[in-house]
């Protein structure tokens, strides 16, 4: 196990499973408050809905869609001490329904650095350095080049961004091992794209990232919600493999357990984004699974084990392992 400066991966990160009641109720099994809230039903067709502190309750935006940011009194409700509440909708609290949802911590909510060329400062943002996770609002400049500081105090290794006003904007991610110049869309099966050259051909700092111009991530007037994760060695890994297209799958090094773990094919299009938990099975092979950018209900295949140090591909599945590149993201149990 790589050695890591977090004892207790849990007071920044946890999967929670929970059954809804129909009426309002509130979820108190968290070591902290959460500041980003991801709640997928997960036995029916519903929709992804993503809450942060930032932006507040009841506002959601949903990752299966290219919607804009919306007041659903219906869904989350408030962010407490220890976890959250919820009201009657059923994509968060249907009567027997079942449930997961992932919860990240942040907290800080003022003194976010800046240096000389900072040119964008955050309307609000929260964001915790020792776990690597920043939520960042901003208003776009118009400016190519643009910079904007995220609050990590290291490079971040993936960034996700959404335009908040307007529908039709898709969620654009940077990923460290796609490249400068190179994005995938959470809600699309889209393979890399480069063709707006989305964040230059910068790398980000310590302090800043580099934005451009476009509608998607820049525009001047116009609101954004960006969440940025840096790696600390032995709680978080962002990285790449190839599969092999066999049953006796890659073998992914993360130094640690993972209790959530998103999957992406990234080098040819058609193919879903894959999140998967080490609560809702609790024993491999790991074969439930949802998607981000569906509605679809939580699916069983036998695709990977979760293991001490990492995850075994088991399938010659396209979704997650043949031939072809994928970029991952992980957190420790």
């Amino acid at each position: 196990m790589a050695y890591s400066t977090i004892i207790k991966p849990s007071d920044y990160f946890t999967p929670e499973l929970y059954v809804g009641t129909g009426s309002s109720r509130t979820i108190s099994t968290l070591n902290f408050q959460p500041d980003l809230v991801w709640i997928k039903n997960r036995g029916t067709n519903d929709r992804n809905s993503l809450f942060d502190a930032v932006r507040g309750a009841p506002n959601m935006l949903t990752s299966n869609t290219s919607g804009a940011n919306d007041a659903q009194p219906s869904e989350l409700t408030a962010f407490n001490t220890n976890g959250f509440t919820v009201n009657n909708a059923t994509s968060v609290n249907g009567s027997s329904a079942n449930y997961v949802s992932w919860n990240w911590k942040a907290g800080t909510t003022s003194g976010i650095a800046t240096d000389a060329t900072t040119t964008i400062t955050p309307s609000s943002y929260s964001f915790n350095q020792t776990s690597g996770f920043s939520i960042i609002r901003y208003t776009g400049n118009g400016v190519d080049g643009a910079y904007l500081p995220h609050g990590l105090g290291a490079s971040p290794k993936v960034m996700i961004v959404k335009r908040l006003v307007d529908a039709g904007w898709d969620w654009y991610v940077y990923h460290v091992s796609l490249g400068n110049q190179k994005y995938l869309q959470l809600n699309t099966t889209n393979a890399i794209s480069s063709t707006d050259g989305m964040w230059g051909s910068y790398t980000p700092t310590t302090v800043n990232m580099k934005m451009s111009n476009d509608n998607q991530i820049g525009a001047s007037g116009k609101d954004y919600i960006m969440y940025c994760f840096a790696e600390k060695q032995g709680y978080s890994k962002f990285g790449s493999y190839v599969g092999n297209g066999s049953a006796d799958g890659t073998f992914v090094y993360t130094g640690f357990k993972p209790s959530f773990l998103m999957i992406k094919k990234s080098s040819s299009a058609g193919n879903n984004w894959f999140i998967f938990n080490n609560k809702t099975a609790g024993y491999n092979p790991d074969n439930d699974y949802l998607s981000p950018n569906t509605v679809s209900a939580e699916g069983s295949t036998v695709y990977l084990d979760i293991v001490s140090n990492g995850f075994k591909l088991r399938a010659g599945e396209s979704d997650v392992n043949t031939s072809g590149t994928y970029i991952y993201m992980a957190f420790a149990e």
